[in-house]
């Protein structure tokens, strides 16, 4: 970007905070100013001259580049973990995409700042991004231009830069009382381990979801789901959020993006699924495909694929194909989760029991380990062709469900369905999976 474009920010942002003072001086003179006390009006004059000349560019500049050395510009802050904790916190520039959900996984980590609460403003005026750039970013990459058109001279410039380079320092790390500790043991001895709390990834959450909560587009599609009207985009919710509060009424204490937040952090559940496995085979169904836990577990899902379709007519864009493409993944992974169930070693060869009623080829499918002891039906499994079999079984089941919500599809429908590539590749997995089993 243009260093101007920075030098002109700088110089609005103090000009900014100049009036702001200004004006809550002026209103406090008012207030002190009953009658006609020419002294008074004097001394009140010479203060508001004073102030004015404390808020002048350079001036303020220089003491807020002394400043600085008050506050740290940090990822990881330690007083999330107690207000008082007197730990280091540490700004970690780390790049990693290893698929792991953390700090370190972010493209670009928003910075906080922590220390004295008084000093903040300098922080904002470090952080403030124009045009994508920043003074944090001009400093980290040794570029004086912005602050070089407002220094006097050199040594003032050497003094601003030094300055406000300490936001950056890394002082020695310390641990405290009240940090959370973990010693490690190690050959020898041990380590001791602080956790810290990212307040740039909780940072990333807020902004993410304010985004899908609050936005323009996130409150027209709500408003289309309250009218039962279709929307391209899907409706994102968080269910069963928890809120955590840091600071008490002073979030600033805390840290600056505690403070911008609120001091709230918004917690997503976590708990892992409930998950309501079969206690017995299904003995006595002709396919899995007919009345039972597969009909119910995708009622839902099949609701509002048809609730498209149909909302959508004739018209035939790229986006509701991929809302349509994404709501039969959906059943898709609903089904292979629940033939993963009945596909268990323990019910090795439950097909030969007398009360199987099962398709041929579904009991190819979902019986696989009976093939360990069955060697005419491992034959028949090694074919394959019973894997089209099954597509065609979800194909004829999926048309079954959209003819009776009066929708004209046939056997174009049916081919697309039946070459689903969520469906082969699922069944690949499921049949990687078996074969690398150690008791295949």
């Amino acid at each position: 970007m243009s260093q101007r474009g920075l030098t002109e920010f700088i110089v609005s942002y103090i000009s900014g905070r100049r009036q702001t003072k200004l004006e809550a001086f002026d209103k406090e003179a008012a207030k002190r100013l009953h009658g006609t006390d020419a002294a008074l009006e004097s001394q009140i004059s010479q203060e508001r001259r004073e102030l004015e000349l404390r808020y002048e560019t350079r001036a303020w500049l220089t003491d807020a580049a002394y400043r600085a050395g008050q506050i740290s510009l940090v990822t990881h802050a330690a007083k999330y973990t107690h207000g008082d904790a007197k730990n280091s916190s540490i700004f970690s520039a780390t790049n990693s995409a290893e698929g792991y959900l953390a700090t370190a996984s972010l493209a670009k980590p928003a910075v906080d700042a922590v220390g004295n609460a008084a000093a903040l403003d300098v922080a904002k005026l470090l952080q403030t991004e124009i045009d994508g750039d920043s003074l944090l970013a001009c400093l980290q990459r040794k570029d004086d231009s912005a602050l070089a058109e407002l220094a006097e001279n050199e040594q003032q410039l050497a003094g601003w830069i030094e300055g406000f380079s300490r936001a950056l320092t890394t002082k020695d790390p310390a641990s405290h009382k009240l940090a959370k500790q973990v010693y490690f043991p190690v050959a020898g001895g041990y380590h001791l381990l602080n956790p810290l709390f990212s307040s740039s990834l909780a940072q990333a959450l807020h902004q993410r979801m304010v985004a899908l909560r609050f936005s323009e587009e996130s409150k027209e599609n709500w408003k289309a789901h309250k009218e039962k009207r279709w929307h391209p985009q899907p409706l994102v919710m968080f269910p069963k959020t928890a809120v955590m509060n840091f600071g008490g009424t002073k979030p600033q204490n805390i840290s600056a993006l505690n403070s911008s937040r609120g001091g709230r952090v918004w917690l997503l559940a976590c708990a892992p699924p409930q998950w309501e496995q079969q206690s017995h085979p299904p003995y006595g169904s002709k396919t899995l495909f007919g009345q039972g836990p597969f009909e119910r577990s995708t009622r839902e899902i099949r609701r509002r694929l048809i609730g498209l379709l149909i909302n959508t007519g004739d018209t035939n864009n790229y986006l509701i194909r991929r809302a349509r493409d994404r709501y039969i993944d959906e059943i898709i992974d609903v089904l292979f989760s629940l033939a993963a169930d009945i596909q268990c070693e323990e019910w090795s060869a439950w097909t030969q029991n007398e009360k199987c009623q099962l398709k041929p080829h579904q009991q190819l499918w979902l019986d696989p380990w009976r093939a360990e002891t069955d060697e005419a039906f491992r034959l028949e499994r090694e074919k394959d062709d019973w894997q089209d079999a099954v597509a065609d079984d979800f194909a004829l089941w999926l048309n079954s469900h959209l003819r009776r919500a009066e929708l004209n599809v046939g056997k174009t429908e049916r081919r697309e369905w039946q070459g689903k590539p969520l469906f082969r590749r699922r069944l690949h997995e499921m049949e990687q999976a078996i074969r690398s089993s150690p008791h295949a």
